[in-house]
């Protein structure tokens, strides 16, 4: 049965982590909200439990032991591109408040990080928002017209399927990069604040994370083309599809 949109007793949650006190510290706070957490020490060892496990989300350390968290986040990501299903929410921990290091981790197919030290209380309220997208993402009724596909010039947006490409070129993204594009498409041309991409894409009440934004727009503009979205500074971002959008 599939985890409830807040978690419930059936939320699977790996955790890769080589410190053994952070990562008894996250198992304990899963565990005390009914979760059910499983550890790993390493990069190649997270790949091994996320394949066997399937959890419903994972906690990845950047900084892990032969294999780091970005290799191994790439890993599960092709895992489950190669088989045709979804990769689960990838929230990663950084010991660094490094832009790059982040763009990069966005890239290979994290949804959210997260910089150390960090509140528990916060990395949980974080883990919740990833369930309920996926849980959206899971129960949206292909029937509704809000699912039909969106084709705004080159760029076609299967919001049934959660497929994405642009001049016929599949592109793969994340969870997160599927919804905040879905959100930029569906008021094309429209500058969107980052405050309020961050309370629809995110459920985030306030702006503490429009870094979280700029990160994950930086990794679609590198999947999908520098040119798709327009950056208005000091305001957000505007979708700018090459002719007037349509639907199909």
């Amino acid at each position: 049965m599939p985890a409830a949109a807040s978690g419930s007793p059936s939320t699977v949650v790996l955790v890769v982590e080589d410190e053994p006190e952070i990562a008894t510290q996250i198992a304990r706070r899963l565990e005390a909200e009914g979760w059910r957490p499983h550890t790993a020490g390493d990069g190649l060892a997270g790949v091994r439990a996320a394949e066997t496990l399937q959890p419903d989300l994972i906690v990845m350390d950047v900084m892990l032991p032969g294999v780091d968290g970005l290799e191994a986040c790439r890993r599960i990501q092709a895992l489950h591109a190669g088989a045709g299903t979804t990769a689960p929410p990838i929230l990663m921990l950084t010991a660094r408040d490094d832009e790059t290091d982040l763009i990069i981790g966005l890239g290979v197919g994290a949804d959210d990080y997260m910089t150390k030290p960090f509140s528990m209380r916060e990395l949980l309220a974080r883990l919740k928002v990833l369930l309920r997208r996926v849980d959206r993402a899971r129960h949206a009724p292909v029937s509704d017209s809000g699912a039909l596909p969106l084709t705004l010039g080159d760029l076609v947006i299967d919001r049934a399927a959660r497929r994405v490409s642009r001049d016929g070129k599949e592109a793969h993204l994340t969870p997160t990069e599927f919804d905040l594009l879905v959100c930029l498409a569906q008021s094309p041309k429209t500058v969107l604040s980052r405050e309020r991409l961050l309370a629809q894409v995110w459920d985030w009440a306030d702006a503490s994370g429009t870094r979280t934004v700029d990160s994950h727009v930086k990794a679609l503009r590198r999947k999908l083309g520098s040119d798709l979205i327009r950056t208005v500074h000091g305001v957000g971002y505007a979708l700018e599809p090459s002719i007037e959008p349509g639907t199909a």
